[in-house]
């Protein structure tokens, strides 16, 4: 849980590459039905949202790739009828990760093709380390312990396993990869439980 001064002041600073792993009612026919609903991340409106929040938990992507988000909190909240982001809606739900900050390693790189991104960071290493610094900021600012960070996909879990060894850093499939919600959702979740069971044993 946050306070909703903490929840006001990372949606300013954050916002417009930032969210949080809660979305609106999934109809079960109609997986991507309710994707873009940001009302469920008003305070104002959902009078639980703040009791939800976990910033321990930092689920981690690599960049846009479909252009920046129209409104704030509206990463990985948009829907697009080529868009992927339901998979980790359904993934999540009903997992200790469902209600985790999101956001991207790469801040305002709009890139859909992953191995130009690829490209353009063995090119471009400062542009690496100034969003790592950013990115690092932004864990302070999130104020948390303890926070256990969540790679979606290789390229991802690559950058922050480079920079930030003192995290304990979890790799789960990229929520893009050519695979039905259902069997996206079983490969997390078995992550998910193994990942508990070990802290649980630690």
């Amino acid at each position: 849980m946050i306070t909703r001064e903490k929840f006001d002041f990372i949606k300013e600073k954050y916002g417009h590459y930032s969210s949080w792993a809660i979305w609106a009612y999934e109809n079960p026919e109609k997986p991507k039905s309710n994707l873009g609903d940001l009302t469920v991340l008003d305070p104002d409106k959902n009078k639980d949202l703040l009791s939800k929040l976990n910033p321990n938990v930092v689920l981690v992507a690599l960049n846009f790739s479909r252009g920046a988000v129209k409104y704030p909190l509206g990463n990985f909240h948009e829907y697009h009828p080529h868009g992927t982001d339901y998979k980790t809606r359904y993934a999540l739900r009903d997992t200790a990760w469902w209600g985790g900050y999101m956001t991207d390693i790469l801040k305002d790189f709009d890139e859909k093709e992953s191995g130009k991104v690829s490209a353009f960071l063995r090119k471009n290493k400062q542009f690496e380390q100034k969003n790592v610094e950013t990115f690092r900021e932004e864990l302070i600012d999130l104020g948390s312990k303890n926070q256990i960070i969540i790679a979606f996909g290789k390229q991802v879990y690559d950058i922050l396993e480079r920079n930030f060894p003192e995290f304990k850093i979890i790799k789960i499939p990229h929520y893009a990869h050519r695979i039905n919600k259902e069997k996206y959702r079983e490969q997390v979740s078995t992550i998910w439980r193994k990942t508990t069971k070990k802290s649980e044993n630690s």
